[in-house]
């Protein structure tokens, strides 16, 4: 699974504890950034949210692990794009749970509220649980079954309810479009010219 670390300027100073914890992991990781604090451009949680969904929808990544000082802030601005299933993961229970019984692609993580003694412990064990057990295989077993159901229901809420992300990238204005793609070494990660959706490959061209 290709995984991206996403992170805003309030939490920069976290990225380096989220790569630690994914170093043993046998994913692959793009760190997108931000890197550190005072770094330019800076990406505010909803420039993150965007760069998240966009990466999901173009086929980049398989999984997003994000973030923001609450976590707040960026769960509400990448569940604004489609195909996006987000959850909000302060503890390794959380994480345990939200991968079997939801089975989304994307975490928010708090990086400055509750981040304190042993933060990046907590971290560690989070990220060990997240990949410890079958994305939407269901808990408790009895719960499988009706579960699968939701997220397959949801999975089309989402089609429904959302424009179509080559729409949304024609749409959005230039200052939550341009810090993103300005961001250094993400449009390497992007690579517009191999996107296969022929519309978001356009509307990502048309804005560079």
């Amino acid at each position: 699974m290709k995984i991206a670390v996403i992170s805003e300027t309030s939490a920069a100073d976290k990225n380096k504890d989220i790569l630690q914890a994914l170093e043993n992991t046998d994913h692959s990781i793009v760190n997108c950034g931000m890197k550190f604090k005072g770094e330019n451009p800076e990406l505010q949680y909803i420039h993150t949210g965007f760069m998240a969904g966009l990466l999901l929808n173009s086929k980049r990544v398989d999984y997003v692990i994000g973030g923001c000082g609450t976590g707040q802030g960026f769960l509400n601005s990448v569940m604004q794009y489609p195909g996006v299933f987000c959850g909000h993961i302060l503890t390794p229970l959380d994480a345990w749970l939200f991968t079997q019984i939801n089975g989304g692609n994307c975490i928010s993580l708090a990086l400055n509220q509750g981040y304190g003694w042993a933060g990046d412990v907590n971290l560690d064990f989070l990220i060990q649980r997240l990949f410890s057990v079958q994305s939407g295989c269901g808990y408790p077993a009895q719960r499988q079954i009706p579960q699968g159901e939701s997220r397959k229901k949801l999975a089309d809420i989402s089609t429904i309810a959302h424009r179509s992300f080559g729409e949304i990238i024609s749409k959005l204005p230039d200052n939550i479009v341009n810090p993103v793609l300005r961001y250094p070494g993400f449009l390497d990660t992007l690579d517009i010219t191999t996107i296969e959706n022929s519309e978001l490959k356009n509307a990502l061209s048309d804005r560079i």
